[in-house]
């Protein structure tokens, strides 16, 4: 390892900050203390432009848990991206990005916000049109696009918030809860996050997004660009009222539902992952619906630890496999990749809510309380399906990727020789193993006491055995077999198809305009405007041009002619 390298050099910077800000943040929650430091750049007579930052353990421990992620991510991308001559202008840009999420976490100003906020969605573009080939370019539009809309968004709400004299949304959350304003601030607010959380009918651009490196998947899809939201709507949940929690509990409900039944059908393996993180952030989104932030807020930490270690699992499977995503080529990976093996199961399991591993505090709790709080039947339904739906990729994944035959014909020479990929899955496995009992201890000192009858509580155990055992049957496919997925065609594309998103949202938007451009670039540009306009007018000059040439031939007789008319024209205007 170059240790002067720019890699190298980020990762200690970002470790040592990370756990420095750990350290702050549990301090923070112990004392109970906010900080508010505001910092005046420019003041012209009685006006003050002031940048205001918020340091809470909210805050401290999201942005001691992002640079963590990311302090890995770059290490890891020293050797992923090794062949790369632009690996320094990846990593300015990597970073780049988690200045970004800093500006966005540590923001109570909707203007500074914005700015975090445009820098995510501009970084974004940038990091998934890496690779420069035709379907980065189509991906890298449609997430900019989309979270355009957001963006939207928050400059209506800053305009709005003009009527309240601050951008500093922190201070009217309590006072102007119930107010008109208060709710239009609010339901945009939840527009903006829908967007960059990828929330029904937003979804599409988030499995596109898998055409950038992995390294940026991990950091992406863990805790930065897809979290945003979700950590906009914790903050601003307060002021939600009844009506906007139950529309955001019936869309992220049914995005949870959708992403599970999508990744079911999928083969490439950065896309299940995508998926499931649409899953997770359904999930999170539904229980803050419900009015538990701190509980979103929690699973939104551990799960960030185990999604960077299934990205970056993922990431050594792809690179052994010879850039090889399908997982059908797969198979047989724990005796050729053992460490890689069990880092990527680890941490599907801590998905799946296995129990003492980082995903289970939360995952149970979040599904106790929903069996404990008010919660109609539908909501009820798609909270235990769609964790049942994540059992079932998941251990369709491991049977696909870990067990069977290797399903490809030549033989490759799989190797773990990958020293600082090793050395970040291996860190951050340990964080996934001891994260979650850590947090929650941290997070909710009090226990939380939850009483429920024996068949709702062991209702969680039961959605997972048979989510487990539906994988175990989905993933025994062989060529001879007649496939239900192929008998019925038209179902299996519509649910693996994210519902049609995909489509609605890519040619269902541009068709219509297209069609338009055509027809009218044939009537006008190609039709009359050619007759009347720049063709009819060079063709009228061409033919006026052609009688002036002829005209002008060296012909005595035309000379004469035009000499004697000349003569009577001007004959006839000094006679008048």
């Amino acid at each position: 390892m170059n240790y002067m390298s720019i890699c190298f050099i980020s990762f200690i910077f970002l470790m040592v900050t990370s756990l420095s800000l750990f350290f702050i943040g549990f301090y923070f929650i112990m004392m109970d203390l906010i900080y508010f430091i505001e910092w005046e750049i420019v003041n012209i007579n009685s006006n003050c432009i002031v940048m205001t930052f918020l340091f809470d353990w909210m805050s401290l421990m999201f942005m001691g848990f992002v640079f963590f992620i990311s302090s890995l991510v770059i290490l890891y991308s020293d050797d992923y991206m090794h062949g790369d001559y632009n690996i320094n202008r990846f990593i300015y840009l990597v970073l780049l990005f988690v200045m970004s999420m800093m500006f966005l976490i540590i923001s109570p100003n909707m203007i500074s916000i914005l700015l975090g906020w445009d820098g995510l969605g501009l970084v974004s573009y940038c990091l998934v049109i890496y690779y420069q080939n035709v379907k980065s370019y189509n991906a890298g539009m449609l997430t900019a696009l989309s979270n355009r809309i957001g963006d939207v968004a928050l400059l209506m709400v800053i305009a709005w918030m003009l009527n309240f004299g601050s951008w500093n949304y922190i201070y009217y959350l309590d006072c102007m809860k119930s107010s008109y304003e208060m709710m239009v601030i609010s339901f945009l607010v939840v527009l903006a996050a829908m967007t960059k959380s990828a929330q029904i009918p937003f979804s599409s651009w988030l499995p596109a997004a898998m055409a950038a490196p992995t390294p940026v998947s991990a950091l992406v899809h863990s805790s930065t660009l897809v979290t945003a939201g979700v950590y906009l709507l914790i903050r601003f949940s307060p002021c939600f009222d009844y009506w906007l929690n139950s529309f955001l509990l019936l869309i992220s409900g049914l995005t949870m539902f959708m992403a599970g039944l999508g990744a079911n059908f999928e083969y490439d393996l950065k896309k299940i992952i995508a998926l499931s993180t649409l899953s997770q952030l359904g999930l999170m989104m539904s229980i803050l619906a419900m009015g538990f932030s701190k509980l979103a807020y929690f699973h939104l930490l551990t799960h960030a630890l185990f999604k960077a270690l299934l990205f970056m699992c993922a990431g050594v499977v792809i690179h052994s496999m010879k850039d090889s995503q399908d997982i059908r080529f797969m198979g047989n990976m724990s005796f050729q990749m053992p460490l890689t093996s069990t880092c990527l199961m680890i941490s599907n399991f801590a998905l799946c809510g296995m129990p003492f591993l980082a995903g289970f505090y939360s995952k149970d709790l979040i599904l106790e309380m929903v069996s404990l709080d008010y919660v109609n039947l539908l909501g009820y339904f798609l909270f235990y399906f769609s964790t049942g739906l994540t059992v079932c990729y998941s251990f369709r994944l491991f049977y696909y990727t870990l067990c069977g035959d290797f399903n490809l014909t030549s033989f490759y020479n799989m190797g773990e020789e990958n020293k600082n990929m090793l050395f970040g899955m291996l860190t951050l496995l340990s964080m996934v193993i001891l994260g979650g009992s850590l947090m929650s201890w941290i997070i909710f000192p009090t226990p939380s006491l939850i009483c429920l009858p024996i068949y709702l509580k062991m209702m969680v155990i039961f959605v997972i055995l048979v989510g487990g055992i539906i994988g175990y049957e989905m993933s025994k496919m062989s060529l001879g077999k007649i496939l239900m997925s192929m008998k019925y065609i038209y179902v299996t594309m519509f649910m693996g198809s994210m519902w049609n998103m995909p489509y609605i949202s890519t040619y269902g938007v541009s068709f219509n305009p297209l069609i338009f451009g055509y027809n009218s670039l044939k009537s006008f540009d190609g039709g009359w405007n050619e007759m009347f306009g720049g063709q009819g007018l060079y063709m009228l000059l061409l033919n006026l041009s052609k009688v002036n040439q002829w005209w002008q031939y060296n012909n005595l007789k035309m000379f004469l002619i035009f000499f004697v008319m000349i003569i009577i024209v001007i004959m006839f205007l000094i006679i008048l």
